[in-house]
């Protein structure tokens, strides 16, 4: 049987559209960009931190040893060894490292 024999009209079909995609698990927005221009001066670390301790420390005129730096902070060697290495870019400081007449390691913030 066909529609001209049974004087219907076909069925109205509604258009699909295509599925929507659920989101993915764990997707986050992509982060915002702070404007602005970076300051100039270097932000120093607060007067009571760690940080602003071994500064100190490396700042006097004999340096300081790498016992010394693990006595005032409490940390771990590697954990000293990473902040120096990286006080040099954050706080613009050249740190200057030899090795004493004991053999240990001195450190020095050039001038």
């Amino acid at each position: 049987m066909t529609n001209t024999e049974t004087n219907e009209k076909p069925a109205a079909v509604a258009e699909q559209s295509a599925p929507k995609k659920p989101a993915k698990r764990g997707a986050k927005a992509a982060p915002k960009k702070k404007g602005g221009k970076k300051s100039a001066k270097p932000a120093a670390p607060r007067a009571e931190s760690k940080g602003a301790k071994i500064l100190a420390l490396i700042r006097r005129p004999k340096g300081a040893t790498l016992p010394e730096l693990l006595k005032a902070t409490g940390w771990q060697a590697h954990s000293v060894r990473g902040f120096l290495s990286t006080a040099a870019k954050k706080h613009r400081i050249k740190i200057d490292s030899s090795k004493s007449e004991s053999g240990d390691r001195v450190y020095r913030a050039a001038k």
